[in-house]
């Protein structure tokens, strides 16, 4: 049976792929070439099995870096080499293995725990065999060192030959252990924060509901309608340049976009975060690092052919990977970014009235928010992100809700994450606008970065050293802080005018060069 990491949340796709690890029967794995194109599907969401919740110690566990898929049978197997290895607790998992399994049900994953637990008890017996081995050959080398009959020294390098040989193929046999313990290990989703309600999305709890629905005494248009009338994109000639999700923005609503980047920024900034323009192209080791898979059947990342290179869905990607590899003094934490980015996703499987126009596409501008702080503060600062992700909106007149969302809705990477969702009249419905995801040690387990607390007391050693403090893992938060497209879609149906003309929220209106509202061109 062919291990399959299925796991909840985004999920980036690929164009076209070369060929790429793909797993085979418990921890074997081989090489198989993809076809040129990719049939794309979302994933099915069942519903998650109910259990009660548990509280357990954060341990970041990791999601798949590999895309796994049944491999067929062949004598020429190769075992796949991971291209980075995260820093996962193995002793913890096995020591809290019920909290563990209860977790991966919860979560809807496949993880194998079984096979991850079994593989590390044979790569702890390997190291003790391979330690007794190289323990013997010492001790060979060092009677070598004597005066010796010749008898005596022939059986002596014939023993140590032995051992040399022997050594060899456990320290071989050692590294690929390593190497598919980590691949399986990787398909374990991150612990969840206690207070989460258990099952799928619509098990998710609410936790706040802002303003009010507009009452509207007159016939209420979409955004398409209104962008139609009002001159404001074109998808028609985009569906014949790019292709269908893609649109030209026109007119007022260019300089809608350009103020809620600038009026999102200049208000995040004034809560202490530096703002960041990103890379839009990273490695793939990079995206799989932060928790997304580049490379599954259900990606919804493009990736470049030949190449190790993906667009971003998101700025998480190369802010995550800003600190990347590196020790951050406890002084300087927590360290607040706001980055501006353009996200390409490819919205696999997505179809249907209830993602028309602007609210599902397959490039977009967006301003993120990323936070890089102390273990025992992240939870302090996701109530922070979300409480200025509330703020903004409903400083813009919106009406949303904002959801605890529940264990089978939560990516791989997030404890605990909140979605904002707002009020579409045209559309009649509520749409996601925003989320905020506190993924605790995770991607930093996986990224490799770390902190060294600076009041930890230090100890002198024998020989006079200083022993500085460990170090640990820094925690990592994420929040949009405004996904343009989704934000036209609230700003034109929710202030649309009896006229046809579509009111300008006051605080964008300084960004607009006073513009106030926008009007048929008939006018």
């Amino acid at each position: 049976m062919a291990l399959q990491c299925r796991l909840s949340g985004a999920t980036f796709q690929s164009l076209k792929l070369a060929t790429i690890p793909i797993s085979s029967s418990s921890s074997r794995f081989i090489f198989r070439t993809l076809p040129k194109t990719l049939n794309l599907a979302l994933f099915s969401r069942h519903s998650a099995p109910k259990a009660p919740p548990f509280s357990v110690l954060i341990r970041t566990l990791s999601a798949p870096a590999v895309a796994a898929a049944p491999a067929a049978e062949t004598s020429d197997i190769k075992v796949v080499k991971p291209q980075w290895n995260a820093a996962i607790d193995f002793k913890w998992i096995r020591d809290n293995k019920e909290a563990v399994a209860v977790n991966i049900k919860n979560r809807n994953s496949n993880a194998n725990l079984e096979l991850v637990l079994q593989l590390y008890d044979k790569m702890l017996n390997l190291q003790k065999e391979v330690e007794r081995l190289r323990g013997e050959r010492n001790n060979v080398a060092n009677k070598m060192k004597g005066k010796l009959e010749p008898a005596d020294r022939q059986k002596l390098i014939e023993e140590g030959k032995n051992l040399k040989e022997a050594l060899t193929t456990l320290e071989e046999d050692l590294v690929k252990l390593r190497d598919e313990l980590q691949i399986e290990a990787q398909c374990i989703p991150n612990l969840t924060h206690p207070d989460v309600p258990i099952g799928w999305e619509d098990s998710s709890k609410l936790r706040n509901m802002v303003g009010s629905p507009r009452k509207f005494d007159f016939p209420v248009k979409d955004h398409l309608q209104l962008g139609k009338e009002l001159d404001l994109f074109d998808f028609d000639a985009a569906a014949e340049v790019s292709g269908s999700k893609f649109y030209y923005l026109k007119n007022e609503a260019v300089m809608l976009e350009m103020a809620l980047v600038n009026w999102t920024l200049t208000e995040v900034m004034k809560r202490g975060f530096t703002p960041l323009t990103t890379p839009e192209i990273v490695r793939s080791s990079v995206v799989e690092k932060c928790g997304f898979q580049p490379r599954g059947e259900n990606t919804q990342v493009y990736s470049i052919e030949d190449s190790d290179q993906c667009l971003i869905g998101t700025a998480e990607i190369p802010v995550g990977g800003i600190h990347m590899g590196s020790i951050v003094a406890e002084s300087a934490l927590p360290l607040k970014y706001v980055a501006f980015s353009h996200c390409f996703r490819t919205e696999a499987g997505a179809a249907g009235t209830a993602t028309r126009g602007l609210y599902r596409v397959h490039q977009f501008s967006k301003v993120e928010m990323f936070i890089l702080c102390r273990q025992e503060e992240s939870d302090m600062y996701h109530e922070e992100l979300i409480k200025i992700e509330e703020d903004l909106f409903s400083s813009l007149g919106l009406h949303f809700k904002i959801l605890d969302m529940a264990t089978g809705d939560l990516g791989a990477p997030a404890y605990r994450k909140f979605d904002v969702e707002a009020w579409m009249p045209g559309l009649e419905r509520y749409g996601e606008i925003s989320s905020a995801s506190n993924c605790t040690d995770y991607q930093s387990r996986r990224l490799g970065i770390r902190y060294r607390p600076s009041e930890s007391p230090s100890t002198t050693s024998k020989k006079g050293k200083t022993n500085v403090a460990a170090t640990k893992f820094v925690h990592t938060l994420n929040a949009t802080a405004c996904a343009v497209p989704r934000m036209l879609v609230c700003l034109l149906e929710n202030f649309q005018q009896e006229d046809g003309s579509v009111s300008i929220p006051h605080p964008l209106r300084p960004f607009m060069g006073g513009v106030e509202a926008i009007y048929p061109k008939s006018r």
